[in-house]
């Protein structure tokens, strides 16, 4: 990550608890925000979540600690071996009031302590399927301005999950826009009226890399990727368990390779347009190997034509000037090749306000 990452801050551990519990807050996860918030408290105390989080004192924000803390406790309450936590989570059918969870949490701690520092070393991996409002509204416009069918090609895939993004259902508010039959809803994907909806959009390809890539329709990587959805967001867990039933028959290649490598041969294809694409993944990827990555999407476009053209489409966080990180979608195509913010979201994707 180079120096201008808005997430390579470095706070006391107990400052990035209670940060990130302000932002479950505002993303309207109020168990999560309560947690963290008497985590935070424990760590000032020295209590058991400074010991479950010793060693990683160091770890910047984008590491996101506190979501692989969370879930790590989640899986557990999953695999049904904490029925005493479970009655908290709505994500199992809880019903007791999540704001009380925190003793309960806190006794989980201490017994699965090892366990739970042990899945801290994974980054997490939600495969935020709201995250595909972007998408489609960036490759509509790449449509639009093309008029070609589209190589996909994603850079930390997960699951793969929005590589299936035509398959799923946006409400628009007065328009809807996907096939009317789909297990996955994106409500309300925009806030204004956005990209073109005409546009021909047609997937030729499409394929993802990933340094761990998660087979989506299978029993374990369902539970890792439902580990990472905040319990009380049933939308969400709606929208991810729906996205994984698509996968399972609609066909799309994962391969386990970082980005770089995957991309370390890129080049233009005769009669499609080439688009990489990521979203809320940079802040896993090292300085070295992004400038690598963009080393070769700058080669594929200065050898883009007309009928051989590439795109490069992120959903990513940048920190403006008063230091607070926004969430832009951005587009560059090539020949050409000019950067262009074309939207905002907040970072689970939905839903989008489009320029």
């Amino acid at each position: 990550m180079d120096s201008t990452d808005p997430l390579d801050a470095l706070l006391p551990l107990e400052g990035r608890l209670r940060r990130q519990a302000r932002a479950c807050a505002r993303l309207g996860s109020p168990m999560y925000a309560e947690l963290l918030t008497e985590a935070a408290a424990d760590v000032a105390r020295g209590g058991v979540v400074a010991h479950v989080l010793s060693g990683h004192e160091d770890a910047p924000e984008r590491a996101a600690l506190a979501l692989r803390l969370l879930g790590a406790v989640h899986r557990l309450v999953l695999e049904g071996r904490v029925p005493e936590l479970a009655v908290y989570y709505p994500s199992v059918g809880g019903t007791a009031d999540p704001l009380k969870a925190w003793p309960v949490f806190h006794r989980v701690l201490e017994t699965h302590e090892a366990e739970i520092r042990a899945r801290l070393d994974a980054p997490p991996q939600t495969n935020e399927v709201g995250r595909s409002a972007p998408l489609l509204g960036g490759l509509l416009r790449i449509a639009a301005e093309t008029r070609l069918p589209v190589r996909l090609l994603e850079i930390g895939t997960s699951a793969g999950l929005n590589l299936r993004f035509d398959h799923f259902r946006y409400d628009l508010g007065s328009r809807v826009y996907g096939p009317a039959v789909s297990p996955v809803l994106l409500s309300p994907a925009w806030t204004n009226s956005g990209p073109p909806l005409d546009a021909p959009l047609e997937v030729a390809e499409r394929i993802g890399c990933d340094p761990m890539p998660i087979d989506g329709a299978s029993p374990e990587g369902r539970l890792g990727l439902l580990s990472y959805v905040w319990p009380d967001q049933p939308d969400r867990i709606a929208r991810l368990r729906g996205a994984c039933e698509v996968a399972e028959r609609v066909p799309a290649t994962l391969v386990r390779a970082g980005g770089a490598d995957f991309l370390a041969d890129l080049a233009p294809a005769e009669g499609v347009v080439t688009v990489v694409w990521h979203s809320i993944m940079r802040q896993y990827v090292t300085p070295a190997e992004w400038r690598t990555i963009e080393g070769s999407l700058s080669r594929a476009g200065e050898a883009a034509t007309p009928r051989a053209p590439v795109a490069h489409l992120a959903f990513e966080p940048r920190r403006d000037d008063d230091g607070v990180v926004i969430f832009e979608v951005t587009l560059r195509l090539w020949p050409g090749g000019e950067p262009r913010v074309i939207g905002t979201a907040p970072p689970h994707g939905l839903p989008v306000t489009w320029n």
